[in-house]
């Protein structure tokens, strides 16, 4: 394990410690919650830069044509 030291605005420490007491955390409860909102966004980030990378074989008017046909399927599909 590494310990990080981070400084952040008192209103975010406010915030997150009021969040994190509503949740009933314990011990440790602060560290988890970023942890997991770390991994989070770096899923997210390595996510967008795979699907960028595999959309650079496509050209512009190939997905906004693609796109303009999905969203007339949408349309054209029934409402429940």
């Amino acid at each position: 394990m590494t310990r990080w030291s981070l400084i952040v605005s008192d209103g975010t420490d406010r915030r997150l410690r009021a969040f994190l007491g509503k949740q009933g955390a314990k011990k440790g409860g602060m560290s988890r919650f970023v942890e997991e909102a770390v991994e989070c966004l770096l899923r997210f980030e390595e996510t967008v830069s795979a699907v960028q990378e595999r959309n650079t074989r496509y050209g512009e008017a190939e997905i906004m044509a693609d796109i303009d046909e999905a969203v007339k399927a949408v349309r054209a599909a029934p409402r429940h």
